[in-house]
């Protein structure tokens, strides 16, 4: 049964649910952000908070996993990027406090994303010049006390730095596992005018030298310049691999990596499907909490559902129109 979850006033330009998808969060083209529940269903949802965030647009929203509390990452058109938590001082009207604003230095963040692991939580954000910084939080009660890690570009390791670059967007992934022994590890792609800097690649914090590395790279020699418009990891249930979706121009590329490196390092990989059919850019990626099924959108207007069979034969399982819905 359709029931409305909420209603966004003109002037909102991104959106996100938190873990639990009970709110949402919203961020305005006047630098405001709204908190929307629907805690209390079937009851209609209800705008929560509302607070002036940045001087200029919020052009994204991104929520803090569920161990830190209600919290969002802001980010800005201008480049900058805030950390805000609400407080239950007042439980019939919460306020939200700012905890950490990240400056911008000449580039603007295109893009950022929560990782938790057993010990601490780590950010990952990828900038308009093309490199990467990852903070950690330093203590899990205070979400003002974040220190960056590292600061590198998102190209191999045997590939020599370049100067600075001019990127459009970048998508950035975790590994979704929250293994003790597993090693930290996300999947990273940009859309630039540098090529060495866009093909999606893997990149994982070595605990013996203290830094990241990278150790594979998802792209074929033939598109490895490809710019990449979004990319998904895919939770395990069982799989001996990991499943990764990219997306470029040419469609949404399945690609199998096996976590157990080769004698030099690197992580086997695999392409084993293109999922054509969206016309034009693909914009977002999504699985499903079995990582059986993917969800892409894009410039279409379309979503599309793709699955693969017994066989590992992808197939394009369900088709919404979202335009034919409008009209």
């Amino acid at each position: 049964m359709e029931r409305e979850v909420a209603s966004l006033e003109k002037g909102a330009v991104c959106c996100a649910w938190n873990y639990c998808g009970q709110r949402i969060a919203v961020g305005h083209i006047d630098g405001y952000v709204s908190i929307h529940d629907s805690h209390d269903y079937p009851a209609a949802p209800s705008s929560s908070s509302k607070w002036k965030a940045h001087s200029s647009s919020v052009v994204k929203v991104v929520w803090t996993p569920p161990e830190c509390g209600d919290a969002i990452a802001c980010i800005c058109e201008d480049g900058k990027f805030s950390l805000w938590e609400e407080i239950d001082e007042d439980t019939q009207c919460p306020t939200w406090k700012l905890c950490k604003l990240f400056e911008n230095s000449g580039s603007h963040v295109l893009e950022l994303q929560f990782g938790v692991f057993v010990t601490n939580l780590k950010m990952v954000a990828a900038y308009s010049d093309g490199h990467v910084k990852v903070y950690e939080l330093m203590d899990p009660l205070n979400l003002d006390k974040w220190q960056l890690q590292a600061e590198f570009q998102n190209v191999l390791a045997s590939v020599s730095r370049f100067g600075k670059a001019s990127c459009k967007s970048a998508s950035i992934a975790w590994n979704p596992h929250r293994i003790e022994s597993q090693q930290s590890s996300f999947v990273l792609g940009f859309s630039s005018d540098q090529p060495q800097l866009n093909s999606s690649k893997i990149w994982v914090f070595e605990e013996a030298h203290q830094r990241w590395i990278s150790v594979a790279e998802l792209a074929l020699p033939e598109d490895d310049s490809d710019r990449v418009h979004a990319v998904a990891w895919a939770p395990n249930i069982g799989r001996p691999f990991e499943i990764i979706a990219v997306a470029t121009s040419k469609g949404i590329a399945i690609w199998h990596v096996v976590l157990d490196p080769e004698s030099d390092g690197r992580l086997p990989t695999e392409k084993v499907a293109l999922l054509e059919g969206h016309d034009g850019e693909v914009w977002q990626l999504e699985w499903d909490m079995s990582g059986m099924t993917l969800a892409s959108t894009g410039s279409d207007g379309i979503v599309r559902l793709w699955q693969s069979n017994m066989n590992g034969v992808w197939h394009e399982q369900t088709v919404l129109d979202c335009n034919a819905a409008q009209s």
